[in-house]
């Protein structure tokens, strides 16, 4: 049984064309006050990159936004969203921003996502830096490091991280 994830699309952004959604989840993450609304907008932009790559510009573009987000946003759940589109998107170009968030952030729900997406990615060159995680203040931040350095020893051998469709 397959479990779908609501995302309250009140504007209905899902029928626009890509360029139109694109640039309204981008005014609504850069603009909008409610965190509700910034967190629909990370993962409606972040349906724009699925089964892309990096040759595809609107993926680069979606991925550049999501940057943004976990850099500017004032919102632990809102970054926690913009962690797991990084990884569900396999956007690799990225990960120098789960990890700042993952050693920097002040959210420890953001810690522990950017840190959890690194483990999925297989991020296995920044291994190193997870280890930094290990003593952080939070135990959740650690335990969720400890984790992933666990799953990394087991999966170094599993080939290279694949996309797969989230819904």
């Amino acid at each position: 049984m397959e479990m779908a994830i609501e995302v309250f699309d009140e504007s209905k952004m899902r029928e626009l064309s890509d360029e139109d959604r694109f640039n309204a989840c981008e005014q609504i993450l850069k603009n909008e006050e409610d965190e509700s609304k910034r967190w629909d907008a990370v993962w409606l932009i972040g349906e724009l990159a699925e089964n892309k790559t990096e040759e595809d510009p609107m993926f680069n573009r979606v991925a550049d936004v999501i940057e943004w987000v976990m850099k500017h946003d004032n919102n632990g759940v809102v970054k926690h969203e913009a962690s797991f589109q990084i990884a569900a998107r396999n956007m690799r170009s990225k990960i120098p921003v789960l990890i700042d968030a993952a050693l920097h952030s002040e959210s420890v729900l953001t810690k522990h996502e950017s840190i959890e997406s690194l483990g999925l990615m297989r991020a296995f060159e920044v291994e190193d830096l997870i280890k930094e995680a290990l003593k952080d203040p939070s135990t959740d931040v650690r335990e969720t490091a400890e984790f992933v350095l666990k799953r990394f020893a087991r999966m170094k051998n599993q080939g290279e991280y694949k996309p797969y469709n989230i819904l």
